[in-house]
């Protein structure tokens, strides 16, 4: 069942000073990429996309210092507290904050980091593809792979034929990215470099042309000319429509406030954009803790996915995702344990920093509006829905020009992994709507 909320004026502010973009520098001299970590995919998808992996250097420099990591915590046997995991969030958002304040913020840091992408393009060779055709950009939330797209993707695609290309993002501490960069991650994260790495993608990475044949993992940089045509007057061969969830919304909504006119439109599941309202603040402070004790080994595949079965947190997921997340989300070790490809501690430091979210927040209100917003949002009873019922209708209206809204009753915030099938009915009802696709006509 979906529903949808009224229009909500926003009364709801931050007093956080947005910060100027960052402009890209290439980096010197040659760039050389370790050994890939993890076996390129070569599969497909529903007999008809053929999926590829890809990577492509991240945006340099960072605004994420160079902080030093967090001392890891001693394993427990015992069970901890509600109080004793709200603690250990306190500390490190403070630590976090006090590493700022003591300097770090000016640290520059040049290290070489890498995205991976997957690419799911039409197997047949024959296939027409169209001038200014349908590209989805899929981003994910915080603590997830790439993959894990791929139940919601397959119900879009038997319903909805008409994509040429999509893209799933990875930022650089989930995943197989984790794995690639995991001897130069910093000790802090700041979501303006995850926007920053998507929008060098868009700019400076995506191929010109949608194309069936084969493309180099190490994706090519695109001549200096289309990169700058593509930042005034968006892409020439290719209409881009994201869907975003969660960190992953907020982090490409704040690309698009920057380079809109790469953009056509975009769904926004979830996005976590706030104003960090005290309500956000003691739960923010609930789930880094909580991300910091989290189980990160099991002694097999299987075992890890009875585990996660078994536990409450997962109890409502789809099963053909927690399944893509076991697969892809995992990798064994030398030992021949499997472990989490992003460590808890990486996944706690992404919401342990706020700052962007309030930027975004404050910038949300001047985004484009010739981008049409779609909101998903959750309605499923909860505390995080309870909390935030709030906060979420005004997120929904922030920009309300060319803006709507569903709210998925049977979901709370994992709406993707707990619904794929629902949104991906709602994705293809809009796609229809917004390019007038069921009658044979294009918008385009």
């Amino acid at each position: 069942m979906t529903s949808s909320c009224p229009y909500t004026p926003t009364t709801l502010r931050t007093t956080v000073k947005p910060r100027p973009w960052v402009s890209f520098k290439p980096y010197e001299g040659h760039v050389e990429v370790s050994p890939l970590p993890f076996n390129p995919r070569s599969d497909d998808l529903l007999c008809a996309y053929k999926i590829s992996t890809h990577i492509i250097p991240a945006a340099n420099p960072r605004v994420t210092p160079d902080i030093p990591f967090p001392e890891p915590l001693p394993r427990s046997s015992k069970r901890r507290s509600e109080r004793d995991i709200k603690n250990l969030g306190v500390e490190l958002m403070e630590q976090q904050a006090r590493l700022c304040e003591d300097g770090y913020s000016g640290v520059t840091d040049e290290r070489l980091l890498w995205n991976c992408v997957n690419r799911y393009v039409k197997k047949d060779k024959e296939a027409k593809i169209r001038t200014k055709g349908i590209t989805l950009f899929l981003v994910h939330g915080a603590g997830f792979p790439k993959e894990i797209c791929e139940t919601n993707l397959c119900y879009l695609l038997a319903t909805c034929g008409v994509i040429d290309e999509i893209w799933s993002w990875e930022s650089v501490q989930h995943g197989d990215s984790a794995l690639l960069n995991r001897q130069n991650l910093s000790g802090s994260f700041d979501w303006t470099d995850n926007a920053r790495d998507i929008a060098n993608f868009l700019i400076n990475y995506m191929p010109e042309e949608v194309e069936t044949s084969s493309l180099p993992i190490q994706l090519h940089r695109v001549p200096a000319s289309i990169g700058e045509s593509r930042q005034k007057s968006g892409f020439s061969s290719r209409t881009l429509v994201v869907t975003g969830h969660s960190f992953g919304g907020c982090s490409v909504t704040l690309a698009a406030l920057h380079f809109p006119a790469l953009f056509s439109s975009m769904i926004l599941v979830d996005a976590i954009i706030d104003t960090f309202q005290e309500s956000v603040w003691e739960l923010t402070q609930n789930v880094v803790g909580a991300t910091l004790i989290r189980r990160d080994q099991w002694p097999s595949r299987e075992d890890a996915l009875r585990s996660f079965k078994s536990s409450p947190a997962f109890s409502a997921w789809h099963p053909d995702v927690l399944r893509l997340y076991v697969d892809f989300g995992l990798y064994e070790d030398e030992s021949g344990c499997v472990r989490l490809k992003m460590p808890p501690i990486h996944e706690a430091l992404i919401a342990a920093n706020p700052r962007a979210r309030c930027e975004t927040w404050e910038l949300m209100e001047k985004l484009d509006e010739k981008i049409e917003l779609l909101w998903i949002l959750p309605g499923k009873e909860s505390l995080d829905v309870t909390m935030l019922v709030e906060l979420r209708k005004q997120r929904a209206w922030r920009r309300p020009a060319n803006s709507s809204n569903i709210i998925f009753k049977s979901s709370s915030h994992l709406i993707p992994q707990e619904s794929p099938e629902e949104l991906a009915g709602v994705m293809a009802d809009f796609l229809n709507r917004k390019y007038d696709i069921s009658s044979g006509r294009s918008k385009l």
